[in-house]
C-alpha cells in the first residue's frame, strides 16, 4: 500500500469526485481510478459505491478516514520537513471559519499567503456551523468565543471585545436603556445557538460585579451579519464583536449603549486537530495569523462611546 494511493483516496473524499481529484494531482482519471482499485483491493474493502452519478463514501472508507488521515499527514509533514523548508510549502490548507470575518480578515492573509507559497493550494469553508474539523478533514478553524475543553488545540490569536449597540433611530423611539435590566423592556436581538438561543446576556458593572439579564425580542438568527443589519435597520439592541462593527460606529449607524457596563471578551482562536507532527503550512499560516491578528487595531481596538 502506497502513502500516495491513500492521499488520492483522501483528496476524492474531500472533493467527492474522482475527475476533480485527479485534475488536482495533474493525473487522467483513469489512473485515479485504477490507483483507488488497487488501494481497495489491498485493502480488502469497497472505500467507495459508485454509480453513473454518484460518489458514496462506505463505512470502511469513512472508517478510513477517521483514523488513517493523521497517520498520512504525519508521513507527509515529516516528509515535507526532512527535505525542505519553510520556502517549500506545499499541499493543501485545509480551513474553516465564520463568513464574516473570513471575508473581511482571513481571506486577505490567505490571499498574501498564497502569493507568498506558490505551490499551496488552499480550500476554505466559511459557515458559521461548528463543523468537526477531524472528520471534515480540515487542518485549521478560526474559531471566535469561548473555548470548550476537548481533544483539539486551540491557540489564542487576540481578544474578541463585545459591545451593546443600536441604531440612532431604535433609541430616540424606544429609549436609551441605563442599566442592564432596563433590557427586559426593549427588543434584544438574540444569536441563535446549535443547543438554543444566547438570552441570557452578562455584564461587569464598575465595580466587576456580575449582572446577568435574561433578554427577549421579535428577531433572533444564527448568523451575526443578519442581527447586524437588523440592529442598523432598528429592529433593536444587539451585542457585537467590535471588529464586526467598527465601521458602523465610525459612521454612526450604530451607536454604543450601556457602555458603563461591560461584557467579558472572549478570544479569537486557531483550532486544531491533536497531531503529534503539525503541517508546516498549517504552522506558518497560523504564525502569519497570530502576528497580524494581534496586532490589528481593527480587531483589537477600544471603542469609544458615542456622545
Amino acid at each position: 500500500m502506497e502513502s500516495s494511493d491513500l492521499g488520492l483516496f483522501f483528496r476524492v473524499l474531500d472533493l467527492t469526485s474522482i475527475s476533480a481529484a485527479a485534475r488536482s494531482l495533474n493525473i487522467s482519471a483513469a489512473v485515479a481510478s485504477q490507483r483507488l482499485q488497487k488501494l481497495e483491493r489491498e485493502l480488502g474493502v469497497r472505500l467507495f459505491q459508485r454509480t453513473t452519478r454518484r460518489l458514496v463514501v462506505t463505512p470502511e472508507g469513512l472508517a478510513l478516514a477517521e483514523q488513517g488521515r493523521s497517520l498520512v499527514e504525519d508521513l507527509e509533514t515529516l516528509s515535507t520537513d526532512l527535505k525542505g523548508s519553510i520556502s517549500d510549502i506545499t499541499g493543501t490548507l485545509r480551513l474553516t471559519t465564520s463568513a464574516t470575518f473570513g471575508r473581511q480578515f482571513i481571506y486577505p492573509l490567505l490571499d498574501e499567503f498564497l502569493h507568498q507559497h506558490q505551490k499551496l493550494r488552499c480550500s476554505v469553508t466559511l459557515t458559521d456551523q461548528m463543523l468537526d474539523i477531524v472528520a471534515g478533514g480540515y487542518d485549521v478553524a478560526i474559531r471566535i468565543g469561548q473555548m470548550a475543553d476537548s481533544s483539539l488545540v486551540a491557540k489564542w490569536l487576540a481578544p474578541n471585545r463585545r459591545i451593546l449597540c443600536a441604531s440612532p433611530e431604535y433609541l430616540r423611539r424606544r429609549g436609551e436603556p441605563q442599566v442592564p435590566t432596563d433590557l427586559q423592556g426593549h427588543e434584544c436581538l438574540v444569536l441563535g445557538l446549535p443547543n438554543g438561543r444566547d438570552d441570557q446576556w452578562q455584564f461587569l458593572d464598575e465595580k466587576d460585579k456580575k449582572v446577568s439579564v435574561r433578554v427577549r425580542g421579535r428577531f433572533d438568527s444564527n448568523q451575526g451579519e443578519l442581527l447586524q443589519q437588523a440592529a442598523i435597520s432598528g429592529l433593536g439592541i444587539a451585542i457585537h464583536s467590535t471588529w464586526q462593527v467598527q465601521e458602523d460606529l465610525a459612521s454612526g449607524r450604530l451607536v454604543r449603549v450601556l457602555s458603563k457596563f461591560q461584557i467579558e471578551d472572549t478570544g479569537i482562536y486557531a483550532v486544531m486537530p491533536q497531531r503529534r507532527l503539525v503541517p508546516l503550512r498549517v504552522r506558518a499560516f497560523v504564525q502569519l495569523l497570530s502576528l497580524r491578528l494581534s496586532g490589528d487595531v481593527h480587531v483589537t481596538e477600544t471603542v469609544k462611546t458615542s456622545p
